[in-house]
């Protein structure tokens, strides 16, 4: 019987929670797949090589929910490594006003990342940038090969498919493993770490290949009774925070625990700068933090300025602090696991939790976070008694959005 975060695969079908763990746990294969499957895709390289080597392209990411915030992640830190014009802009706010988004004559990648494949914005995105747009090519990203998104890639000689390795497509209601992929796909396409010069060199291969196999030991070494204690510390509120690429990542960590939860925690997202302008009086005494700590010298500064703050605020209930430092290769992921409970079993407030592995730049630190923040969600979601494969089964929220109109658009 197959055991997922040390809960069988009966006691996950019970608890409706099954895709869920499942999902989120084989994700550092599928990474694996995913890279070997990249670096044997000629066609992809050549299709992006002119491109990617054009400066006056513009490259936007898009998406909606989850995969809006995916592109906000990797922009920032795409845009620092390359200097390329990299922007981040959601199909729900492309929709409701192409025009306020879309460049008419400027050369542009649009590159959308899609689950299923099907959301209504997202059809609606590629259409009407294809209407807007007089120089435009497509990157389309999917998890779903017979999706509307995949169909409309193969029938326009402009755009370029990638579909993502086979179990991306989650099953759960959240996604998880599918973002992660999609995340990966773009990140390595579109920044310098892979394709310099229109090729695949070894060395670049070989560095990726290896910062796979660190982030993957640094995932299997969290220590889960930890994660399982602060997901039943019955915090009531819920604040992420991250700096540049990590404040995207922060946006996808507090809806992760909203939507598994079905909004029984209120959660939000800023930055370490931002939070100081009002946010902060969500903080309370049944409040958790989860803080990303940058690994980049100037943004940390300002992280560990707000977590030192915030310690001595003594006002939160508890403080997760992630952070990743560039430390020896035979070292990986450590957890202080050691929390002290007060009278009544709480957690003692600003107990931080250290995660340190073994990632040279915050690029590679996004899916250690990642991880991190979906497993969290996933047990706060369990210590709440929630069915986290189906966290709304009446239906008013779902697993791909309906009820949308998409209105015809005149320029």
């Amino acid at each position: 019987m197959t055991n997922y975060f040390n809960y069988s695969e009966a006691e996950l079908l019970k608890l409706n929670a099954v895709h869920t763990a499942k999902e989120i746990e084989q994700q550092k294969n599928i990474w694996k797949i995913l890279f070997q499957n990249i670096v044997g895709n000629n066609e992809l390289i050549s299709f992006l090589t002119p491109i990617l080597n054009d400066n006056n392209h513009q490259i936007i990411l898009t998406g909606a929910g989850s995969s809006a915030f995916l592109g906000q992640a990797l922009a920032p830190l795409i845009k620092n490594e390359t200097q390329r014009d990299i922007v981040a802009i959601s199909t729900t706010d492309i929709v409701a006003g192409p025009t306020h988004y879309l460049s008419i004559d400027k050369p542009t990648l649009l590159v959308s990342f899609g689950r299923s494949g099907n959301s209504p914005e997202s059809v609606a995105a590629i259409k009407l940038a294809d209407q807007v747009c007089h120089n435009l090519h497509h990157l389309i990203i999917v998890c779903n090969p017979e999706s509307e998104l995949a169909n409309y890639a193969k029938s326009n000689n402009k755009a370029q498919l990638v579909v993502m390795p086979e179990g991306t497509n989650d099953q759960s209601f959240a996604m998880t493993s599918s973002f992660s992929s999609m995340m990966l796909c773009a990140g390595l396409l579109l920044s310098n770490k892979l394709i310099k010069g229109g090729i695949i060199c070894d060395a670049s291969k070989n560095l990726v290949a290896q910062q796979l196999v660190n982030l993957s030991a640094a995932l299997d070494s969290i220590n889960m009774l930890t994660i399982k204690k602060l997901a039943a510390s019955k915090f009531k509120r819920y604040v992420v925070l991250g700096a540049n690429g990590y404040k995207g990542l922060a946006e996808e960590a507090a809806l992760k625990l909203l939507e598994l939860t079905a909004g029984q925690v209120a959660t939000r997202h800023d930055s370490a700068l931002g939070l100081r302008h009002g946010p902060k009086f969500m903080v309370d005494n049944e409040t958790l933090i989860l803080q990303f700590i940058s690994n980049n010298a100037y943004a940390r500064r300002y992280d560990l300025d707000l977590m030192h703050e915030l310690k001595s605020n003594n006002i939160a209930a508890n403080h997760i602090v992630l952070t990743s430092s560039q430390i020896a290769n035979n070292e990986v992921l450590d957890v202080i696991n050691q929390l002290p409970e007060d009278s009544k079993g709480r957690l003692y407030r600003n107990e931080e939790v250290f995660q340190v592995a073994d990632l040279s730049c915050d690029f590679f630190g996004l899916w250690a976070y990642l991880y991190f923040a979906q497993v969290f969600a996933l047990e706060t979601s369990l210590a709440l008694g929630n069915t986290p494969d189906n966290p709304c089964p009446t239906g008013e929220v779902n697993r791909v959005v309906k009820g949308v109109v998409i209105y015809p658009y005149s320029e």
